[in-house]
């Protein structure tokens, strides 16, 4: 076959193909341009806030906005949120706790740096930090420790830090109603100031459709009974506070929230009772805070020392064979100092 004829063959071939639908749909996947991430996606979606009063999709995506979505449409800002609990269940006495929520974030959006800090009054809590793409981590007391395998963790925690008011939103089963009472200036910028009441028990979100608990072998214990008593049947009473949305972004700037819930006796909870108060508020907003990373964090590690690592600490000796199993086990891993 000659040199021209096989060319001619070749362009038919190739001609033959392109206009088969299925390859030309598939090349146009291929080629196509690549997608911005679901979260870019999200904060380019116009959320007018006056429609929050009327219009219940635009009240759930503004009252249950992602972090990153927040930093997406406000840029640099600090987010600090107070959130105390009273817990009254019989005639024990009440048992309070209250916890702190401080979240930095940087320029860059969804990728950017961020450092959040979680503290309550039990002494307890934790941090974390991504700086340069690269994360860190400890709990209140503790040493920094680099994330290499982060798996998620730090954006998790950038969501759940930032999420009070939808927190107390789901709480109060969906049933937050905001009122329209006109703008006000917030960190010199406009927002809408709603008053929040609490909603009629029709207007609840339905509940999505979630596979049975498991059962325990053994059974519950007394605890777990009572805090699944209490979400079964927990009845909204009082939710007051306000709420100020931005006008230009659709971010909530600034929440206080009252609120009370009560399991009525005979519930399994013995007429249990819940106050909850949230006060949260944005500052800095457009600043870039310069996050730097730890100046001393201990490296990654393969896996935790746990156990073995107290042994060596309080120098006891590891050099025997484990209960039960024939000859000497290894040398322990040297422990951070």
């Amino acid at each position: 076959m000659s040199r021209l004829k096989r060319s001619v063959l070749v362009a038919a071939l190739a001609l033959s193909a392109c206009s088969d639908p299925v390859d030309k749909a598939a090349k146009a996947r291929i080629f196509s341009a690549e997608d911005p991430p679901k979260v870019v996606a999200s904060a380019a979606e116009k959320l007018p806030p006056e429609d929050v009063a009327d219009n219940p999709h635009v009240a759930r995506r503004i009252l249950g906005m992602d972090a990153a979505e927040v930093t997406e449409r406000l840029g640099p800002h600090t987010y600090k949120a107070t959130v105390s609990y009273e817990w009254t269940n019989g005639a024990a006495p009440p048992v309070k706790i209250s916890e702190t929520r401080t979240f930095v974030a940087g320029p860059g959006g969804v990728s950017g740096d961020f450092h959040g800090v979680l503290e309550n009054s039990r002494d307890q809590g934790l941090e974390v930090m991504r700086v340069g793409g690269k994360v860190f981590a400890r709990n209140r007391y503790g040493t920094f420790r680099q994330r290499l395998r982060d798996r998620g963790m730090a954006e998790r925690t950038r969501t759940e830090l930032t999420g009070a008011i939808r927190d107390v939103d789901s709480l109060f089963q969906g049933r937050m109603q905001l009122s329209p009472q006109g703008t006000v200036t917030y960190e010199g910028r406009t927002a809408w100031r709603y008053d929040v009441t609490l909603g009629a028990a029709g207007e609840a979100t339905a509940p999505s459709n979630l596979p049975a608990l498991l059962e325990p072998k053994g059974g519950r214990d007394e605890t777990t009974r009572r805090r699944l008593a209490f979400f079964e049947h927990r009845v909204p009473q009082s939710l007051v506070g306000e709420v100020l949305v931005d006008a230009s972004t659709s971010v909530v700037l600034k929440v206080r929230l009252n609120g009370h819930l009560v399991v009525p006796p005979g519930k399994g909870a013995e007429g249990a009772e819940l106050r909850v108060s949230l006060n949260s508020d944005m500052s800095a907003i457009g600043q870039d805070p310069q996050l730097q990373p730890p100046e001393n964090f201990l490296p990654d590690a393969d896996k935790p020392q746990g156990i073995a690592d107290a042994l060596d600490r309080f120098g006891i000796e590891r050099n025997k064979a484990d209960a039960g199993t024939p000859g000497a086990a290894e040398p322990a891993d040297p422990v951070d100092e």
